[in-house]
C-alpha cells in the first residue's frame, strides 16, 4: 500500500491485541494499584515524600535497566518514609534532527535497523518485566500520542517533553490520562507555553484518538517541569536557580490550578549538558525548597538522569549499562546522592 511518498509496509498490532499476547500478570495489578495510589497522593498533597524520577536517558537494554532498576529498589526501601522513587524507562527518543537513535520503540536493538513491531512488543515486555521484578511503576516520555496505549496499563508518570509541549495532540491525549504527568517547559523556556498545556491538558476534551472519537475527563494531575532553556544562539539557561523557581511558583500559583506541582529536571539545560552537575544543582534546588514556603510546598521532585556507568558512549561502543543518548551520572555517584537528598528532607 503506498500514499504519496509513504510507503505501508506492514499493519502494528493494536493495543488490545497487544495487551492480550503480553498481559500484565494479575498478582501485579494490585501492587500496581497501590504503588499508583502512593505517587497520586504526593501530587494531590496527601502525602509529603519527595519524588525522584530517576533512570537512564534511553532505555536501550532490558538486562541493564532491570539491574539499575534492581539497585533502585534496595535503595528505596531504605528510603522509603522521605523518598518514593519512580524508575525513569524511556522507550521513545527525540531527536531535534532526526537522526540517531529515536528509542528501543524504534530499535530494540540499537545496532540493527527499526523494527517497530519488534520495538512496540519489546518496550511492552520490558516495562513488565521491571513492575513485575521491583514492584515501582515507570516513567516514560509521551513522545508519540498514539505509543502511549501500548503502555497504558504500566507506567505510573508520564513525562511531555519540551518540544512536545505545545503541541495540540499530546494535551488533548494528556487530558485523557490517570497518571501524574509533567509538562516541560518548552526550550525557548517560556513558561506561559508550559502554563497553558497543564491548563489544556486539565480540561475535557472530544477529539480523535487511535481510530476512535474520545471525550475525556480531564487530567487533574498535570503539572509543571522545570528543565532550562536554550537562546537564540544555542546557550543554554538554567532556570533551577533561587529566583526562577520562585518567579515559576508565583506565576503558577496565580491560576489557581488543581494540584499545582513542579518537578525541577536537573539535567540537560539546566546542568548546561553536564551530567555531572545533577547532584550540585539537586543540593541547591533542595536549599531553596527549604528556604521558601512557597517552594516546600510545589517543588514535589526532581528528575535525574542516571545509569550503571557514568557518562555517555557511542552506539557501537557497546558498554554495558553505560548511556547511549545524553549523558548521565554512574550508580555509585547515583547512590550516594539518594541518600543526601533524604538527609535534606
Amino acid at each position: 500500500m503506498t500514499n504519496m511518498s509513504m510507503i505501508f509496509k506492514r499493519r502494528i498490532p493494536t493495543s488490545e491485541e497487544i495487551m492480550e499476547q503480553i498481559p500484565i500478570p494479575e498478582h501485579i495489578k494490585a501492587i500496581k494499584e497501590t504503588r499508583d495510589r502512593d505517587i497520586r497522593n504526593v501530587f494531590e498533597n496527601k502525602d509529603d515524600r519527595f519524588v525522584l524520577i530517576i533512570g537512564p536517558c534511553s532505555a536501550d537494554n532490558e538486562d541493564s535497566v532491570c539491574e539499575y532498576i534492581g539497585k533502585l529498589a534496595k535503595v528505596q526501601e531504605q528510603v522509603k518514609d522521605s523518598i518514593l522513587i519512580v524508575p525513569r524507562i524511556y522507550t521513545n527518543k527525540p531527536r531535534t534532527t532526526g537522526e540517531g537513535y529515536k528509542g528501543m520503540a524504534h530499535q530494540p536493538d540499537p545496532t540493527k535497523t527499526p523494527d517497530l513491531f519488534e520495538g512496540i512488543k519489546a518496550i511492552r515486555k520490558m516495562h513488565i518485566r521491571a513492575l513485575s521484578e521491583f514492584h515501582m511503576p515507570a516513567a516514560d516520555e509521551m513522545l508519540y500520542p498514539e505509543n502511549y496505549i501500548y503502555l497504558s496499563d504500566l507506567l505510573g508518570y508520564i513525562a511531555i517533553g519540551a518540544r512536545s509541549v505545545e503541541n495540540q495532540g499530546h494535551r488533548l491525549a494528556v487530558s485523557g490520562v490517570d497518571v501524574p504527568t509533567g509538562m516541560k517547559n518548552p526550550t525557548s523556556g517560556d513558561l506561559t507555553v508550559m502554563l497553558n498545556s497543564i491548563i489544556a491538558a486539565q480540561q475535557s476534551h472530544t477529539f480523535t484518538y487511535s481510530g476512535w472519537e474520545v471525550e475525556t475527563t480531564g487530567n487533574k494531575l498535570t503539572h509543571a517541569i522545570l528543565r532550562g532553556a536554550v537562546d537564540s544562539n544555542g546557550r543554554n539557561i538554567p532556570n533551577y536557580h533561587y529566583e526562577d523557581l520562585i518567579r515559576a511558583a508565583t506565576e503558577y500559583e496565580k491560576l489557581q490550578l488543581c494540584n499545582t506541582a513542579m518537578i525541577v529536571d536537573v539535567n540537560h539545560a539546566n546542568s548546561m549538558k553536564c551530567y555531572y552537575e545533577q547532584p550540585r544543582i539537586a543540593k541547591e534546588v533542595l536549599s531553596s525548597r527549604n528556604y521558601d514556603p512557597l517552594l516546600k510546598k510545589m517543588i514535589k521532585g526532581l528528575m535525574i538522569e542516571s545509569y550503571l556507568i557514568e557518562g555517555k558512549q557511542d552506539v557501537n561502543e557497546n558498554i554495558y549499562g553505560k548511556s547511549i543518548t545524553d549523558g548521565c551520572i554512574g550508580w555509585d555517584t547515583t547512590e550516594r546522592l539518594i541518600y543526601g537528598i533524604a538527609e535534606k528532607l
